[in-house]
């Protein structure tokens, strides 16, 4: 596959990252400006994206789609493309449940365009060998190919719509489950005066769990915005495989605690993060 034209909806830290692999590759990648932010305008700009301006010329120009977006934004962000008109490859990669990249496939199938299915797995990709793109559908292999360069490691599971995202959804479900229900015991333990026994217990047995839990529990919050729409994924991907979901929906009213804290530049003191686990009335966001 040689200078396919790709578009990438959208340049934030992940999607940035799955733009350059592309380029690497040879492919010229473009992007949409209009009504994005000045960081994504910074980053496109960083990379040599080319600015379609809008996602009507974007899907004009390009034969291959890529959506990096917030789960709860992927539906309908295929919708809006297919509303363009484009007949190309659209590859969703983002944190669904299988059953929402099946519903996106039959949408995209009937307005005329091909699927696969996508699944990120690891940190945005700087660096071989640390992030892995699952692809999935009977097009896989030929979205793959467009990450031969890489850094970012393109893996073809087969033709199945939906392999690619359950990956994800198992595997998240518990690398961001557990670090969610961590955190939820360091503020409990907080709320009930118990911190320090706790502290002490895990100083005890040698875990090293006194320092890592606090520093996973802050580590996690300019990213806990994000993660909410994925545990909400994962609970259904649960629910639909016949297992209980509740666990990750709890998660994400964890994360949906700690959202406040989007676009902090520095990581907040453990106190700061403490009290915004303790605010029950972030649930109702």
């Amino acid at each position: 596959m040689t200078n396919t034209t790709v578009g990438i909806l959208h340049p934030g830290q992940m999607g940035i990252s799955i733009a350059a692999s592309v380029q690497n590759g040879g492919h010229p990648v473009y992007w949409a400006s209009s009504g994005r932010s000045a960081g994504s305008r910074t980053r496109a700009e960083q990379h040599g994206l080319r600015d379609a301006g809008t996602l009507a010329e974007l899907c004009a120009a390009c034969s291959v789609v890529i959506s990096v977006c917030p789960p709860a934004a992927a539906e309908e962000l295929a919708q809006e493309v297919l509303a363009h008109g484009f007949t190309g490859l659209y590859v969703d990669a983002n944190a669904i449940s299988p059953q929402r990249a099946e519903r996106i496939a039959a949408a995209v199938r009937r307005g005329g365009a091909r699927f696969v299915d996508g699944s990120i797995i690891g940190p945005p990709a700087w660096k071989p060998g640390t992030t892995w793109l699952y692809l999935s559908g009977p097009d896989a292999e030929e979205a793959a190919a467009l990450f031969a360069a890489g850094p970012a490691q393109a893996i073809a599971l087969g033709a199945e719509i939906g392999r690619a995202s359950a990956l994800k959804m198992v595997y998240a479900a518990y690398t961001k489950g557990s670090t969610a229900l961590l955190a939820a015991s360091l503020g409990a333990a907080d709320a009930l005066g118990v911190r320090g026994d706790l502290t002490e217990q895990w100083q005890r047995e040698g875990s090293g769990m006194d320092e890592n839990a606090p520093r996973r529990a802050r580590g996690v919050t300019a990213k806990a915005w994000r993660f909410v729409g994925e545990m909400e994924e994962i609970a259904a991907t649960f629910e639909e495989a016949g297992l209980p979901g509740g666990f990750h929906a709890a998660a994400a009213d964890v994360y949906r605690r700690l959202a406040r804290f989007k676009g902090a530049t520095e990581t907040p003191p453990l106190e700061d993060v403490l009290a915004a686990l303790q605010d029950e009335s972030a649930d109702g966001l």
